[in-house]
């Protein structure tokens, strides 16, 4: 169930006066800083109507808590032989289960990032409560979620660089749908007090091994493309030490010694079903439709480049200004050009004159598009043949097919550069140590906390903040 827009008009009537249309618009607000008593009551009100949503659904628990552990256990072992089989399968020239090509794993990677972006943030609101020895394995959890402060650890900024490294933002563009599940993370963090079994069981079931993490790591790195966001979390989840175990464990730590007649287990069933609400990696993977994205990234263009031709170039008898102008009509411009030999699909690109235009010497248009647009229009140009996962910047390889390196074999075969640190260039690191030097022990406990939100921790205040508490912590 999505919530449609008489729902969100009631929001709106909320303390504080927000006024939101949407997904997309809760996520920025509870994204970008601490929000206030209203904004936390719509998010908190936007829980509630997901959880009365998924009532009926299947939480995929065990009945009893008591059988956790072996019911985490047995979902490991599944996808264990799962993978195995998937390897089995490619080894035997089977073809890639999740990415046809190269931009179709970009687009992916895109169209997850709102929820990438504020991964761990569920488990924000159980920070301040880190004396409490019952929520210890949690408070690690959300700890190890931001890398124990180091900036080659923080999930975010592990995401972050993926994105930036790819051209994959800005972001603002994406279906209001692609935020939901973010949202749910976000609204749970900054309501952790009030959904603290939702909290417990939402992590429980978001933190289990799931198979596409195996697969889409192992095809982006076939495909050149850096899978550490991926193996990192394959590590981190394991089921022996790592956050699976944990999830596991931070419910029967949690459960109440004095009789509720099941009421906390029960909530924690509900806030398990929220782990797979919204769209998820299947449903991203399933959406893309290569000629859909071009048309789309086209149309995008002509907005901001529909006066700025000359019109001595007419195409169909009209400038392409005038094409331009009217970005509905995107698709038979396209169709013009095809017909006039400018776009030759299922060919080399090298032997399309509109590739010519925006890539090799002299192209017209050189900057025009991201290296991630460019790579979907590469990719949508030659048809089948881009299931070999070549990079637009690559040339066509002359005579025999030669099979392309691995992110991992390019990695092994480059000069090591230096371990990055935190960049000690930034206003509010300047000004949060300064704070930080000024307070007692209360204001600096509550200033760490407040650092490690989502809305900072990947920043260079937030990672020193995460380095001081987790160096408080392990003491």
């Amino acid at each position: 169930m999505h919530i449609g827009q008489q729902e969100w008009r009631q929001l709106q009537a909320a303390p504080g006066g927000h006024h939101l249309t949407g997904y997309k618009a809760l996520y920025q607000e509870l994204a970008a800083r601490e929000p206030d008593a209203g904004l936390r009551h719509v998010a908190a009100e936007v829980l509630r109507a997901k959880l009365n949503a998924l009532e009926a659904a299947d939480s995929g628990l065990p009945a009893s808590p008591d059988d956790l552990l072996a019911w985490m256990e047995g979902n490991t072992q599944r996808v264990h032989e799962s993978y195995a089989a998937y390897l089995k399968e490619r080894k035997a020239g089977g073809p890639r289960r999740f990415f046809t090509n190269r931009a179709h794993a970009l687009y992916v990677l895109r169209c997850v990032a709102p929820t990438k972006l504020v991964d761990g943030a569920w488990l924000y609101g159980l920070l301040a409560h880190w004396r409490n020895p019952r929520l210890s394995d949690l408070v690690r959890t959300y700890v190890e979620e931001l890398g124990e402060g180091a900036i080659d650890k923080n999930h975010v900024v592990l995401y972050r660089s993926l994105l930036a490294r790819h051209a994959l933002d800005p972001l603002d563009d994406l279906p209001d749908a692609l935020y939901e599940q973010g949202v749910i993370q976000l609204a749970l963090g900054w309501n952790a007090e009030d959904f603290l079994p939702e909290v417990i069981g939402f992590n429980l079931g978001y933190e289990q091994l799931p198979l596409h993490l195996l697969v889409t790591a192992y095809e982006l790195n076939e495909l050149g493309i850096d899978p550490y966001y991926f193996t990192l979390h394959v590590t981190v989840d394991n089921g022996d030490t790592g956050h699976a175990r944990r999830a596991c464990q931070a419910v029967l730590d949690m459960l109440p010694k004095l009789e509720d007649g099941g009421a906390f287990w029960r909530r924690v069933q509900a806030g398990c079903k929220l782990a797979d609400a919204g769209l998820g990696t299947g449903d991203v993977i399933e959406s893309f439709h290569i000629g859909q994205e071009a048309l789309r990234i086209l149309a995008q263009k002509s907005r901001a480049g529909g006066g700025a031709h000359s019109d001595y170039c007419r195409v169909a008898g009209r400038s392409v200004n005038d094409w331009l102008r009217q970005p509905q009509e995107i698709g038979d411009f396209v169709q013009a050009l095809r017909q006039a030999g400018w776009i030759r699909f299922g060919e080399p690109v090298e032997n399309s004159r509109f590739w010519s235009l925006l890539q090799g010497e002299r192209a017209e248009m050189f900057g025009v598009f991201s290296s991630y647009e460019l790579q979907v229009l590469h990719d949508w140009i030659r048809g089948a043949a881009s299931a070999d996962g070549r990079p637009y910047t690559e040339a066509a390889p002359e005579g025999a097919t030669r099979r392309r390196a691995t992110f991992r074999a390019v990695v092994r075969n480059a000069r090591p550069l230096p371990e990055d640190d935190i960049d000690t260039l930034d206003p509010d690191l300047e000004i949060f140590r300064r704070q930080l030097r000024d307070a007692d022990d209360a204001g600096r406990s509550a200033m760490l906390v407040r650092a490690m939100s989502p809305a900072q921790h990947w920043t260079p205040a937030g990672l020193e903040a995460t380095r001081l508490f987790w160096r408080t912590l392990s003491h």
